[in-house]
């Protein structure tokens, strides 16, 4: 496909909404979401001057090698942008109004910015998801919005990996996590057992995990009885009492990032 192609893509998927408000405001987001790309405008101006050299005979081959990579990153970026627009106006026009906003055109900004340096495509699909999803529900602030595009840039896939065995197991323990993901368990001194500790302190201490607490009738979480410990050895990193959660804020990322709420929206 080439850039031309790719731009025409697009340029058909506008044409195809009738509603001139609507169609007004899904050019807008494509406009945000190109914008926050410094390449883009590059390559399209690239691929021009490239046409006219290969008429006039005169091909510089790094240019061409350039424009070939790129041109892939086009393609994925338009194929991106057409897959969320295509959700958002399936959604009916109880959005539009969040698609017209100031504050979610910033969003779509920083989550394309973020796309864009997202170093796997693990990352580029929660992105997209995240961005989707906070146009088609409100249940949180655009600020924690932009804070999930902050971790979704600063964890790493293996921080990824724990956040959905705790999320598909409530009250898994940290032996549990493991072994779910792993088929042996290394010694306590080892380099694996130090970087899982790590793995869950980054996430407890990030506010995305933590211990299971009980709570009262009012939401308030009841101090655990201490223990003796039973042995000389200190916790192990593979532990199999202490069980785990996502907090709420946890729950939420999940939610608008592991989760298709645009199609549960429609349904309700």
């Amino acid at each position: 496909m080439t850039n031309q192609n790719t731009i025409k893509l697009i340029n058909d998927q506008l044409s195809k909404i009738n509603d001139k408000g609507k169609k007004n405001r899904t050019g807008r987001f494509v406009m945000s979401a190109l914008s926050s790309i410094p390449w883009v405008g590059g390559v399209i101006a690239a691929s021009s001057a490239l046409h006219g050299e290969k008429e006039q005979g005169k091909v510089n081959s790094l240019q061409k090698m350039w424009l070939e990579e790129h041109q892939k990153k086009i393609e994925e970026l338009a194929m991106v942008i057409y897959e969320i627009t295509e959700k958002l106006n399936s959604c009916g026009a109880d959005i539009d109004e969040r698609l017209e906003s100031e504050d979610y055109q910033d969003l779509v900004k920083k989550g394309f910015k973020e796309w864009d340096n997202a170093e796997t495509q693990e990352k580029k699909e929660y992105i997209q998801m995240l961005l989707t999803n906070a146009a088609a529900t409100s249940i949180t602030t655009d600020d924690l919005i932009r804070l999930f595009i902050d971790w979704i840039r600063t964890y790493h896939e293996t921080h990824f990996l724990v956040i959905k065995e705790i999320y598909k197991h409530k009250g898994i323990t940290r032996g549990q996590i493991w072994k779910n993901l792993n088929p042996t368990i290394p010694r306590e001194d080892s380099v694996e057992a130090d970087l899982y500790k790590l793995l869950i302190r980054d996430l407890s201490m990030g506010g995305i995990i933590r211990q299971h607490r009980e709570t009262d009738y009012f939401g308030n979480f009841v101090a655990k009885q201490t223990r003796r410990p039973k042995s000389g050895t200190l916790k192990s990193a593979f532990d199999n009492e202490e069980q785990y959660e996502l907090t709420e804020l946890g729950s939420q990322f999940v939610h608008y990032t592991m989760e298709d709420v645009v199609r549960r929206i429609g349904n309700e």
